[in-house]
């Protein structure tokens, strides 16, 4: 026979008063990112290859440029920052809708093998910034033959 819990109303109310609380003040807190809707955090998406020869990092950074990226390596660590500013004027426009995100941005990225920072290269192409990190020669795969006797 299962326990018998005693129901207390008020705990319950209390309860949701303070997830109510937490949720306005993630909204108007201090933060307040319901007032600032164009310049929120944000963070391109990434993808990550790797081939025999080069890691590929492939970024999405639409409505950027090349000038406003910056590409670093420190030890095994990509690091690409960058700041997508408001094409916005102060005109007496009346905005219904903005979902286009804007600030500056930084990620960083453990890379899966060692690379040659002497000749990494990067791109730029309809929105995606390509980085390619050629792997260091000690770190590729070598074939090794095996000799009958």
């Amino acid at each position: 026979m299962p326990d018998i819990v005693e129901w207390k109303p008020f705990r319950e109310v209390s309860r949701l008063r303070r997830e109510m609380d937490r949720l306005w003040d993630d909204f108007f807190g201090p933060g307040r990112k319901a007032l600032r809707p164009m310049e929120m955090e944000w963070a391109p998406a990434v993808d990550v290859s790797e081939t025999a020869d080069q890691v590929v990092i492939k970024a999405e950074v639409p409505g950027m440029e090349a000038k406003d990226i910056d590409i670093s390596l420190a030890g095994d660590v990509l690091t690409i920052k960058g700041e997508k500013k408001s094409e916005r004027e102060e005109k007496k426009e009346n905005y219904h809708l903005v979902e286009r995100t804007y600030g500056s941005f930084s990620r960083s990225l453990k890379l899966p093998a060692a690379v040659d920072a002497d000749k990494i290269e990067a791109g730029y192409k309809q929105g995606v910034l390509t980085v390619s990190c050629p792997k260091k020669e000690e770190v590729k795969p070598k074939a090794i033959e095996i000799k009958a006797t």
